[in-house]
């Protein structure tokens, strides 16, 4: 038998860039200039994702044709194996009755006594929601503020370029499930492929 479902794990994947930091030089006066460049923080960021799937809850409420028929194949199992059970018992204290022995009134007191009262209380829905969720997603870039020098003696000056750091989501995290086998026939009869079973064998 293969396996019906395929699940593959896709990594995060995080890139790095690192600028660094730079003086350039070039001639000036005696002059200098000093200017200011703000830098920032960029903060970005994506909230967890809650996947909700209801479908057997919904499915202990109100039952598919699928689950039908295979619960009341089970039930219909069950009930032949406490109607056998039943039977043999009742027809093994019959044969061993004694003559002055009535057996037919002990049968009846049994069948009525001692059984569990059914009031036909369940609680809806049986089963709870499936809950998953996809982490979130986070990305900060900060750039220090720039400091540029200009000097200006004999056509000499400096201008200095801070460093920066940068951290780029390439990939997010992801699980991919996917279903390989083959179509589901209800009934099995229906399938192209289906052989009977020989009970008896």
């Amino acid at each position: 038998m293969y396996p019906l479902i395929e699940i593959k794990t896709v990594p995060i994947e995080i890139q790095m860039k690192v600028t660094r930091a730079r003086l350039e030089y070039a001639r000036g006066t005696a002059q200098v200039e000093v200017s200011r460049d703000k830098g920032g923080l960029s903060i970005r960021s994506r909230p967890i994702q809650v996947n909700i799937d209801s479908f057997e809850a919904r499915n202990s409420v109100t039952p598919t044709t699928a689950t039908l028929i295979r619960r009341q194949a089970q039930a219909g199992v069950q009930g032949a194996y406490q109607a056998t059970a039943v039977l043999a018992k009742e027809g093994r204290m019959m044969m061993e009755a004694r003559i002055d022995q009535d057996v037919i009134p002990q049968l009846a007191r049994q069948e009525t006594m001692g059984q569990p009262a059914n009031v036909n209380i369940d609680f809806l829905p049986s089963t709870g929601p499936d809950i998953s969720w996809d982490g979130g997603e986070m990305s900060i870039r900060y750039q220090m503020d720039k400091l540029n020098f200009d000097w200006r003696m004999e056509q000499m000056s400096f201008t200095f370029v801070p460093g920066d750091i940068e951290f780029t989501m390439t990939q997010r995290p992801d699980v991919i499930i996917k279903y390989v086998g083959g179509p589901l026939y209800v009934p099995p009869s229906s399938d192209p492929d289906y052989e009977p079973v020989d009970i008896n064998v």
